[in-house]
């Protein structure tokens, strides 16, 4: 029996995305000014970032989006370094920036209190406000995406983007930034608007495909290619444009498959030279941020440089939703995955 994509749990959810943005902008504007001033006059000598899945992904966008705007190093610390290895890390007057939907993940709760123990200002951004991550926390940001019950993370997952920008602005006093993401909301509902359906075609037939992304993208690419693995079935890889000539492209050979989901900012001409060779070569270009001749061209909903990757990867959840659909899955149901991955 075939499936509406309008019905799915993941369909409803990902719409939600802009009225969680907006619940959480509204309910944290406290907490977020109180994490600026106290970053302010902690001025944290560097930042770590702790989680796993989409989680993750939402951790390296933190990364370029800090380093660039503060220029603080921001590094992913692996939790099995504390949950497994039992590592006494260094992090005395740093930020720990926890990421979790759940706040229940034994090894994300370890490093918590570990970073804790071990000076660092911990700041955790979670989705179930009662976690036991939250109760480690010195801060917490609450996400307010309301109920997740998909497997595949969306809402949640651009919440936790939306997060990161509202400590940002107000860490920075930064009124530009803040006033891009007091008009986030609005532009994700553009986005979910947009239609991608010309890309299922010519994604549906190939096993295998790449996403692009850089700076501030390249988290947004990791998410797109893990969807695509949990609810589309597909072997998806993702890669920044400065590294995919780098090795992986000699597998790109005739028409191969390439999503590029790009922003407006300094990474913009180095992707748009990377697609005119990829497009020499008869690579089948799908791209989103920018265009170009030989490519399917998708619409995409300009913004702050800062928030035109959401509003790509709100737009991606769609269409990865109509894509699962149409090869016959069903993306709330994905095999062999749980909501909650309880990792020692």
């Amino acid at each position: 029996m075939s499936i509406d994509p309008s019905t799915t749990r993941m369909f409803s959810e990902a719409a939600e995305a802009a009225a969680a943005v907006q619940r959480q902008l509204d309910r944290n504007a406290g907490t977020a000014a109180r994490i600026g001033r106290r970053l302010r006059e902690l001025q944290p000598r560097f930042v770590t970032t702790v989680a796993r899945g989409s989680s993750d992904h939402a951790a390296c966008y933190a990364k370029y989006l800090l380093e660039t705007r503060t220029g603080l190093v921001t590094s992913s610390s692996g939790p099995s370094v504390v949950s497994v290895y039992r590592a006494r890390l260094q992090l005395k007057d740093s930020l720990c920036l926890l990421i979790s939907q759940s706040g229940a993940s034994p090894d994300l709760l370890a490093m918590a209190a570990a970073a804790r123990d071990a000076g660092a200002f911990v700041v955790a951004l979670v989705n179930v406000a009662n976690s036991p991550l939250a109760a480690l926390a010195h801060e917490v940001i609450e996400l307010q995406a309301g109920p997740e019950t998909s497997v595949a993370a969306t809402k949640s997952f651009i919440a936790s983007l939306a997060a990161v920008i509202q400590i940002l602005g107000h860490w920075l006093d930064d009124a530009e930034i803040a006033d891009a993401l007091d008009r986030a909301p609005a532009q994700l509902q553009q986005a979910w608007d947009c239609d991608w359906t010309p890309a299922v075609e010519v994604i549906a037939g190939y096993p295998d495909l790449f996403v692009l992304g850089r700076g501030l993208g390249l988290g947004i690419a990791y998410e797109a290619a893990l969807k695509f693995k949990e609810v589309c079935g597909l072997h998806a890889e993702a890669f920044s444009s400065a590294e995919v000539l780098h090795g992986p492209v000699t597998i790109a050979r005739g028409d191969f498959p390439v999503l590029v989901l790009a922003q407006n900012d300094a990474c913009r001409p180095g992707i748009e030279a990377l697609v005119d060779r990829l497009a020499q070569r008869g690579i089948k270009l799908i791209m989103a941020g920018l265009r170009h001749a030989d490519a399917v061209n998708l619409p995409s909903t300009a913004a702050h440089p800062v928030i035109e990757p959401l509003l790509r990867i709100q737009s991606f959840y769609r269409l990865a939703n109509a894509l699962s659909v149409h090869l016959g899955l069903d993306p709330d149901r994905p095999p062999y995955l749980s909501k909650v991955t309880a990792t020692l």
